[in-house]
This record gives structure tokens, sequence and C-alpha cells, in this order.
């Protein structure tokens, strides 16, 4: 079975005490923050090698380490196979700056964007910029409703219930 779906059955099992699944996130994302504290400090450096030497490298189990490849992938500059992912499939953490901090920030994970590592890669009105593009990208304008009798807004000249209203 690929690492990814063991990952996944286990880190969103539905029959689980909630307590446990809290506690396991509670862990997971104290784990993913050292990981991006140190993947932050070298931000240009490409950390590559297979599952296990990542897992090793960090100092975690394969499931800890492939749930942190399933949360970057998105980021990366070239994403990794996660789907069929094994052990001994070759990876890259080589991320996208600019892509992983609105990532973070979407994700709403303010321990990760929060880093003081950010400060050495962004100036803090870089961050701010960075921020409020990922914000506004979540926002939907509606257009400003046309009402029965208003002019139709295809150019005809007809009421909009007499013409595309129908």
């Amino acid at each position: 079975m690929a690492l990814l779906k063991q990952w996944r059955d286990m880190a969103y099992d539905q029959e689980a005490n909630k307590g446990d699944i809290q506690r396991f996130w509670t862990k997971y994302f104290e784990i993913e923050k050292g990981i991006y504290e140190q993947l932050l400090a070298a931000p240009d450096t490409e950390v590559k090698g297979t599952v296990k030497e990542l897992a090793e490298k960090y100092g975690q189990d394969i499931m800890t380490m492939t749930g942190f490849l399933d949360g970057i992938n998105d980021s990366l500059v070239e994403p990794n196979p996660i789907d069929d992912m094994e052990e001994d499939t070759p990876v890259s953490l080589k991320f996208d700056k600019e892509k992983l901090y609105k990532n973070m920030v979407a994700a709403k994970a303010d321990w990760l964007y929060e880093l003081p590592q950010w400060e050495d890669i962004f100036p803090e009105e870089r961050r701010k910029e960075l921020y409020m593009e990922q914000k506004r990208s979540g926002t939907v304008v509606k257009g400003q409703k046309i009402g029965r009798n208003d002019p139709c807004p295809c150019g005809s000249g007809k009421k909009y219930k007499k013409c595309c209203g129908r």
C-alpha cells in the first residue's frame, strides 16, 4: 500500500477517539514546525533523498515524513510523486518561498508563517504583501444584483424581465 494512503488512513481515522486525534495533530504540528525551522534556515539549499533518508535526517518515522511531504507538496518547485510514494522513492524539498508562505497563510498555520526564519527571507513589508495577496485571493466579490425592471445587461435596451431574465 502506498505510504500516502497509510498516512491519510491514520491521520483522518473517523473511528478514532477525538482526544487521540487531537493529541496526534498537536504532536504532528510541533514536528512539522521543527522541520520547517530547519528548512527555512537554509531556504536556497535543495534537500533531496528518499523518503526513508529524509525521515532519518529529521529524526522522524516514515509516516510522519509522509505527512510532511503531503503538506509541503503544493509549495514545491516540482511536486513529488506522493500518490505512489514508497520508502525508497527519491524526493526533493526544493520549495518556492512565496508559494510556501502563501500556503501557510491559506492553511491558517500561524505557527508556521510567523516563524522567525521568515524574517531573514522576506522583509516585513513583503511578508505583509504576501499575506494580503493570499487573503484577497480567497475573497469572493459578488456583482451588483440585476432587478427585474432594470435594463438588461446584454445591451438590448429591454427590461431584464423581458429579455434575459426569462
